[in-house]
């Protein structure tokens, strides 16, 4: 009952999205516009965002087409896609004019359609979003059940799912936006990655190094986006690739990096993480530097004592989990076996 609790709920799902909705969309605009244009679009553009999906998935949807008033459901998601483009039109421009602008431009009709024709792709990612919040709330139920239920029965309830068609969703996205922003498109293409290994590999007891490997790679470069000056990351890799290992084992220490060991100020940032294979165990080892001034005031330890934990039921004693902190840098090591 106590891994049900740590597991994230669907609003912090959510949260992830919308965060990472926002920074994809600021540092896409931030070559172009500067930093505080970047910030006020990438503000309006998100709230219309959130809008038009909201606006569908809580009201028109459940109102309308579930309850099989498809005309009207029709009929209300055009006003409802028109009134958003045109607002949404008006607030942008009449922002560039007042505040960007050399000389004011007139909006034109041409540039409303171009509003409302975006706010299409919006409404259909509104239905995918649907789809992922069904799923995850879904998956929180099955994982529930499955203290009480038996394996059959699980395996009824899973099949009811289709979790690739938001997958396959999302790269024909990627491949549109690989069109205007090839940046972009890459950052979509990690977090979906990112979001196939939670919902396909993560509850597997085991899976392929590669492919845990692969995963923390993900988040690195998504993390990364959100440090100001970057940051140097070192990652030395030695192992057979036909290797498994539990799922999420070395995401704590990874995710504990950027957590507790980056100074978003600073232009030194410099992590070093190690992976081999030696003698039938498994080393990994993380270093990054430590500041004077705590970063955050955030508790940790949380999830190192977490771990432990599970380290010891998956390997009893036989294991090496090290830390260490001295006056420059903060290290971690861990040893496992390997079947």
């Amino acid at each position: 009952m106590q891994l049900l609790k740590t597991r994230p709920t669907t609003l912090q799902l959510q949260l992830l999205v919308w965060v990472s909705v926002i920074f994809i969309l600021f540092f896409s605009l931030l070559p172009m516009d500067g930093f505080k244009q970047s910030a006020i679009y990438t503000i309006v553009n998100t709230s219309f965002y959130a809008i038009t999906i909201y606006g569908n998935i809580l009201f028109l949807y459940p109102r309308f087409y579930q309850k099989e008033k498809y005309v009207w459901y029709v009929v209300l998601v055009i006003l409802f896609l028109l009134a958003i483009g045109l607002i949404r039109g008006y607030t942008t421009m009449w922002l560039y004019n007042q505040f960007f602008a050399k000389t004011p431009e007139l909006i034109t009709v041409k540039t409303l359609l171009n509003f409302i024709s975006g706010g299409i792709l919006i409404f259909i990612m509104s239905l995918i979003f649907r789809i992922a919040l069904a799923y995850f709330k879904l998956k929180q139920q099955t994982e529930e059940i499955m203290v009480q239920k038996s394996q059959a029965e699980l395996n009824l309830l899973k099949s009811q799912v289709q979790p690739h068609f938001l997958f396959n969703t999302l790269n024909n996205i990627y491949y549109e936006a690989y069109k205007e922003a090839p940046r972009t498109a890459a950052l979509i293409e990690r977090l979906s990655d990112i979001m196939r290994y939670f919902v396909d590999e993560s509850p597997k007891d085991d899976v392929a190094i590669t492919t845990e490997v692969q995963f923390l790679e993900n988040y690195i470069e998504l993390e990364k986006i959100r440090i100001r000056h970057g940051v140097e990351v070192s990652f030395e890799k030695t192992y057979n690739s036909d290797l498994r290992i539990p799922p999420m084992l070395l995401m704590t220490f990874v995710e504990n990096i950027f957590k507790h060991g980056i100074d978003k100020s600073s232009i030194e940032n410099r992590v070093s993480i190690s992976l081999k294979q030696q003698q039938g165990y498994l080393l990994f080892k993380t270093s990054n530097s430590i500041y004077d001034v705590p970063l955050n005031n955030q508790p940790n330890g949380f999830g190192i004592a977490n771990l432990k934990k599970r380290l010891t039921m998956l390997y009893g004693e036989n294991f090496e989990l090290a830390i260490d902190k001295n006056d420059r840098n903060f290290n971690t090591f861990l040893k496992i076996p390997l079947a």
